[in-house]
């Protein structure tokens, strides 16, 4: 990368550096370790007539603390403008350029907005909105930094989820741990002294003591067993003393630092995480549960989503949503607590794939390529003009079509077998259909609509990996249901917000899908196959309007397998595919194209109709991946196909829906799908592109129509093409079948594999 890792960084917080939570401390360390690193804290109002900054370094440390201070008798207008002067001071006596700007809160973005920056990163730790007393402007405060920022990071996934369609280079980072600071708990370090007089048990807390806890519970708690003792730990913060439950068996002890908390942790029997389930804790990821398995102790929680998610399988974790479960879950641990041996090496093997340093290095990653993105951002690809590359020397083979089929036949008969191959496609471009490339605003898109790889086919997966590398990737579509967006296909999801259910199992699901279903005893056609699964509500939600404009017949009159492609699910999968492998080539298909055309035996002529090739050009052997009947000049007529309009444009924004493509199935919906490319390819861009598909009867040929008069047609032009054995006809429209992109691969390594032994290679070319 040309942009150094060494930009300096400033992270902004709306709390100070010495009560700042563990992870702001550890990463600002590390990253402090190469580059200077400055902690802009929350802005203390002061009795001065002229704001000004404090500078404090702390021992252990290589950040510098920066407290600004502004007079409190001005106004909010008069601060922030104060604010902004004062960064660019700072700015000015560190002598920093184009720094990092890192954000805790997005209460600072207003005033920092204007500072040149190598990469902005908003570090969302939770929902602040949902908090008590949140500023009314965070909501737009928010937003705005967003559409700013080059890289978000979320303080875990079920935050993450709630935000991932707002950004295109959103990442999870669930709080990590350092073992080795809290495993002191294990040693049994002397209880502290306001602690060391209290009995035991001993069930801790520690934290923030505030709106989110369940003081309720707490109360219920220690009143259903007197004889346990309730520590808590940690500042009181937007409730009141008052509100804090008080008996002899709860104990608050105030604000520890951060080196104190093992010597109390090591002191209880048991750790609690004893959170309400509000608004205030609807996306928290508790950075206290790795923290109380370090120490080696048993923990019990409420059911806060992350918790579950991560450590809900686990043994030393008990989660109960109830008093009575509560208490329950408590005489669980307490048990546990005598026996470690029998618990703490599954929670610490959790624990060894958690650590700071791999979290920093991933960061420090992700702020190194937005760094470099917003350096040299890529320009739109310029492509050679058409034209034929070619030497002056005669071909073996022929192919028309630079498609799938094309390219891999090809590819293999130049490499694999030695012959002299020249590849022509009437369009300008390689790839096919699969093309993709920059538009105007450098977004990466489909020019032909979304193309998603999959397969289960290890030998196509093998081939295609010579030529590029891949990107994990699993599609997910959403059918737009009047105001509502549901899975497709159907599952357990789609089933439960349609309904209003709340089916929980695969039973259930299949039991009601069978109520709904009306057996028909032939299954003819489309509408049959869907009928007879589900019933007619579901098939006219999400079959019949879809169905009747993609291929402008009623599903009455399309063969069983076009409904038959797409299944109806009792489990909650929500992915499209299921194949074993799903992935987007890293660089593009056409980049993968480029590649595996690269060949000196391969020339190109592009622009150029197979059909109007000079007769020096053409060769003893053909593959023909064009329109099987349009070889033979439509003798017996067209062969219909469908064909697809697509409407390209690019908005000002990083995101527009939540998942790649969205169906529209209701029939006074022109199209029949959006789709946003950002989400197939991973591209980092502050704008976003998508595509409206809308099917037409006129146009280049996408889909053959499976019908039985359709099919009785293709039988006259195959027997036509067993009449010319110089001509292979490959691809989904040369053998006038839907076929997947890796069905395309399949077949033509089947037909070359079936070639090779009748192939001799020819000499070198040039020779």
């Amino acid at each position: 990368m040309t942009h150094s890792p060494a930009a300096p960084l400033i992270c902004f917080s709306h709390l100070r550096w010495d009560f700042v939570l563990q992870r702001p401390q550890h990463l600002m360390g590390r990253f402090a370790a190469n580059r200077p690193v400055f902690f802009w804290e929350e802005m203390i109002p002061c009795d001065h007539h002229l704001p000004y900054l404090e500078f404090h370094a702390f021992p252990g440390t290589a950040v510098r603390a920066i407290r600004p201070r502004v007079p409190r008798h001005w106004s909010p207008h008069d601060t922030e403008r104060a604010l902004a002067g004062l960064l660019d001071q700072m700015l000015a006596l560190t002598r920093t350029q184009k720094p990092v700007l890192w954000f805790y809160t997005p209460q600072m973005w207003p005033f920092a907005r204007h500072v040149d920056a190598s990469a902005v990163v908003y570090d969302c730790m939770d929902e602040l909105s949902n908090f008590r007393f949140a500023p009314p402007d965070l909501a737009r405060n928010e937003a705005d930094l967003m559409a700013a920022a080059d890289a978000v990071f979320t303080g875990g996934f079920s935050i993450w989820e709630a935000k991932r369609d707002r950004h295109d280079n959103i990442h999870p980072f669930p709080s990590s741990v350092d073992a080795a600071h809290f495993a002191a708990a294990r040693r049994g370090p002397a209880d502290p002294v306001d602690q060391a007089g209290i009995p035991h048990p001993r069930l801790g807390y520690y934290g923030v003591i505030d709106e989110r806890l369940d003081l309720g519970l707490i109360r219920d708690l220690a009143a259903a067993r007197p004889d346990w003792h309730i520590v808590m730990v940690g500042p009181v913060a937007k409730i009141s003393e008052g509100d804090l439950p008080r008996a002899a068996n709860i104990h608050w002890l105030g604000q520890k630092s951060y080196a104190e908390l093992p010597a109390y942790l090591g002191g209880w029997d048991a750790a609690l995480m004893p959170f309400a389930i509000n608004e205030a804790t609807r996306f928290i990821s508790p950075t206290k549960t790795p923290e109380y398995l370090a120490g080696g102790r048993p923990v019990v929680s409420t059911p806060i989503r992350d918790v579950i998610r991560h450590y809900g399988d686990i043994a030393a974790v008990q989660i109960a949503a109830d008093t009575p479960g509560f208490v329950t879950a408590c005489d669980h641990a307490l048990a546990m607590s005598a026996k470690p041996a029998e618990w703490r090496d599954e929670a610490d093997r959790l624990l060894a794939t958690i650590s700071w340093d791999a979290t920093f290095r991933h960061m420090n990653r992700l702020v190194a390529e937005a760094a470099e993105q917003r350096l040299n951002p890529r320009a739109p690809d310029r492509f050679p003009a058409p034209g034929i590359r070619r030497g002056a020397r005669a071909y073996d083979v022929v192919i028309a079509g630079a498609g799938f089929a094309g390219s891999v036949l090809a590819e293999r008969l130049a490499e694999g077998s030695g012959k002299r191959v020249l590849v022509v496609d009437k369009r300008g471009h390689v790839a096919g259909n699969a093309y993709d490339h920059l538009d105007a605003a450098g977004v990466l898109v489909h020019r032909y609509g979304p193309h998603i790889f999959h397969t289960n086919s290890d030998d196509v997966v093998a081939y295609l990996s010579r030529f590029t590398r891949w990107r994990p990737y699993e599609h997910r579509v959403l059918a737009q249901v009047g105001d509502r967006r549901v899975p497709m296909p159907i599952n357990r999801t789609t089933i439960n917000a349609l309904y209003g259910l709340d089916l929980t199992t695969d039973t259930e699901v299949a039991g009601f899908l069978a109520a709904q279903a009306e057996p028909v005893a032939e299954i003819r056609n489309s509408r049959d196959v869907v009928v007879n699964a589900v019933g007619t509500r579901l098939y006219e939600t999400f079959f019949q309007g879809y169905t009747r404009k993609q291929w402008g017949l009623d599903p009455s009159e399309l063969d069983k397998s076009v409904t038959s492609r797409v299944p109806t699910r009792t489990n909650a999968d929500d992915r499209y595919f299921t194949d074993s492998f799903q992935a987007m080539p890293l660089e593009g298909f056409t980049r993968m194209f480029e590649r595996m055309l690269d060949h000196p035996n391969i020339d190109l002529a592009l622009g150029q109709d197979f059909h109007d090739l000079p007769a020096r050009d053409l060769a003893a052997l053909t593959i023909y991946t064009g329109p099987i009947d349009a070889f033979f000049g439509h003798r017996f007529g067209h062969l219909p196909y469908r064909s697809l309009t697509f409407r390209h444009q690019t908005l000002d924004m990083r995101r527009f829906q939540p998942v790649a493509v969205v169906n529209y199935p209701a029939e006074d919906v022109p199209w029949t799908r959006i789709t946003e490319y950002k989400h197939l390819t991973g591209q980092v861009h502050p704008k976003t592109s998508i595509t409206h598909e809308i099917p037409s009867a006129d146009g280049d040929p996408y889909y053959p129509i499976p019908r039985p008069e359709n099919q009785a047609l293709l039988r006259r032009y195959e027997d036509l093409a067993r009449e010319r054995p110089d001509v292979i006809f490959a691809g989904r429209l040369g053998s006038y079948r839907y076929y997947n992109m890796d069905q395309v691969v399949g077949q033509a390594l089947a037909i070359h594999r079936r070639m090779a032994p009748r192939l001799t290679v020819s000499a070198v070319a040039g020779e």
